[in-house]
């Protein structure tokens, strides 16, 4: 480790806590609607948009009505992106002339695409056209994360309101969403990206002749080899930039190249590496301060925003320490970083970035539900690609997905009130609102689904040739491949360790359901516990309210989401990394 990496990590986390307060106020004027600086340039859109669709943008809804009209939205806007692939072979701005893509491989990634998960089982620069790209894959990436954030904030509504049963209007929130807040951010940042080098065209791919052609041996049908001489190299392009700001600021994850933010062309320098990552926490941090601004607790909001923090240190300490102590194996080898080397674990990282880049990287995509990669998690040490599988495992609600980070941490702010009343005896309140046991049931509910989600299809796929077919590497290290693949999925993060075949009927289908359940199923008791919170009345605090606002509760909450975690996943986690680094030291490797 050097003094170097510690000042990068330290100057991102200053970095995400200087733009959490202006983000996260301005989110706060959007979905209050009070006036803002773009007013009189987005609000006759707004109004037109409103005209076109028949929408009353003065009609709220209750929780059920709100629900039901996102779960019809994400299901058409599914149909029709599976659509879109299947077609491709016959729309426009397809250059390379790519066919239909699979039926098994268009439902996955439309599941994926439109869960906010992005679980890419192809090379983009080998499967899908600009078309499919732009129509479909960037649409989602927009309304995605654009749904993400209007349930967070009906959650807070939630919180904030009192004896009644309206939470907003699902149509409006997401119109709002999408002009004030992703298509401006991603406008300027696309512009910044493009000037660092990001690709931006609809060019045909270059051919580039090699100045040295190479030969290699090529297996034919019958499995003979000859030899193939490779005078050219085909260079891929297309519109990057566009897709690369909402990828990261609306924490989707996929990339338009198969190697994602290691590809050049995604991601070309160190400050656009800085500048990706920083869209990647931008909202989930904004949204604590909304949180904050919308309930009238400022430090409540800021008390969330630390036990984020603490957490997040914590995970990216922990993936430095581990890669730049290096491989114990490699007896003889210089790991030291110097002026020359960077030192540590370098396999699967880009030079251009060196260790503490992409340890901060692989923490950030992983605390949210992002799934972008700047570096392969196969190729972490053991201890290394804990700290990615854990991340998610916990809920991705270290900061968390463009607000499923928000409704996410919720239920652990939900349980923790819970167990500080059972502490002191009392009925648990949260901001004035009894917490009783209907909202603990359903946020058991939710807490619950995603982890059987992982660990039932897991265990059927590590006993099952279907299932085992796809692992590179066996023993532990096989496990955790099978294992981040279903945790990424039911998490909604996207990212993999890249050493595991998915483009299977078997990992198509069921990360796809894995997708849906950790999406959807979650959403429904969260937004029922916030239609339950808006009903009650507000009580007054007392001597024997347990206060939300200071580190006593930031502790708690850390705790809380630790030791739910850690109760949950430990078997599984003692099986695979764990006894990797164990073996490792012993002198094995898988």
């Amino acid at each position: 480790m050097t003094a170097n990496g510690w000042l990068q990590i330290g100057f991102y986390l200053l970095a995400v806590f200087l733009v959490t307060k202006p983000l996260g106020g301005f989110m706060a004027r959007v979905f209050n609607r009070e006036k803002t600086f773009l007013d009189p340039v987005l609000r006759p859109i707004e109004r037109l948009v409103y005209r076109l669709t028949g929408v009353n943008e003065a009609r709220e809804m209750r929780w059920t009505e709100y629900t039901v009209s996102m779960l019809l939205f994400s299901g058409v806007s599914m149909a029709l992106l599976y659509l879109i692939e299947r077609t491709q072979r016959w729309l426009p701005f397809n250059p390379q002339k790519f066919g239909s893509v699979d039926p098994a491989l268009a439902f996955g990634t439309a599941a994926s695409f439109t869960t906010n998960t992005n679980w890419q089982a192809y090379s983009g620069e080998s499967t899908m056209s600009y078309f499919t790209q732009m129509a479909g894959l960037a649409y989602h990436n927009f309304v995605s994360a654009a749904v993400g954030i209007v349930l967070a904030i009906v959650v807070i509504r939630g919180i904030a309101k009192k004896e009644t049963d309206k939470l907003g209007n699902f149509w409006v929130d997401t119109t709002r969403c999408l002009l004030w807040i992703l298509l401006p951010v991603c406008a300027v940042g696309s512009l910044v990206l493009v000037s660092q080098g990001v690709v931006q065209n609809l060019k045909p791919y270059t051919a580039a002749q090699l100045i040295q052609p190479y030969t290699i041996q090529v297996t034919s049908g019958d499995g003979s080899t000859k030899p193939e001489t490779v005078t050219q190299q085909v260079i891929a392009q297309g519109p990057v930039a566009s897709q690369e700001s909402i990828k990261e600021f609306g924490t989707n994850g996929g990339g338009f190249f198969n190697a994602n933010s290691a590809h050049p062309f995604e991601n070309p320098t160190p400050f656009s590496n800085f500048f990706e990552t920083l869209l990647i926490f931008a909202i989930p941090s904004g949204l604590t301060y909304t949180l904050g601004r919308m309930t009238g607790s400022q430090r409540h909001g800021w008390a969330v925003w630390g036990a984020m923090a603490f957490l997040f240190l914590a995970g990216v300490a922990t993936a430095y320490w581990a890669e730049a102590k290096g491989n114990s194996l490699l007896t003889g080898t210089n790991q030291q970083a110097s002026e020359s080397q960077p030192g540590g674990n370098m396999e699967g990282k880009e030079v251009r970035f060196g260790v503490a880049s992409t340890a901060l990287f692989a923490a950030v995509t992983t605390d949210a539900s992002c799934g972008a990669v700047n570096g392969m998690h196969d190729s972490f040490t053991p201890l290394g690609g804990i700290v990615p599988l854990v991340n998610i495992m916990l809920g991705e609600v270290v900061f968390g997905g463009a607000g499923a980070g928000l409704y996410g941490v919720f239920l652990f702010i939900v349980l923790a009130v819970f167990i500080a009343g059972l502490m002191v005896g009392r009925t648990p309140e949260y901001l004035g609102k009894k917490i009783e046991a209907y909202d603990v049931k359903m946020a058991m509910l939710a807490v619950l689904i995603v982890p059987f989600t992982i660990l039932a299809f897991s265990a059927i796929a590590v006993v099952k040739p279907y299932g085992t077919a796809g692992i590179s590497n066996l023993g532990p290290h096989g496990l955790s491949q099978i294992l981040y693949a279903y945790t990424s999925s039911a998490g909604n993060n996207g990212s993999a360790f890249a050493g595991l075949s998915v483009n299977t009927v078997w990992y198509n289908t069921t990360t796809a359901a894995a997708q849906l359940l950790g999406r959807f199923f979650m959403i429904i008791p969260i937004m029922a516990i916030a239609g339950s919170l808006a009903g009650k009345k507000t009580a007054p605090e007392s001597a024997g309210t347990f206060p939300v606002t200071g580190a006593l509760f930031s502790g708690l909450l850390v705790a809380t989401i630790v030791i739910v975690g850690a109760l949950t996943f430990f078997p599984a986690l003692s099986l695979g990394p764990v006894l990797e680094h164990l073996l490792m030291n012993a002198g094995k490797v898988f």
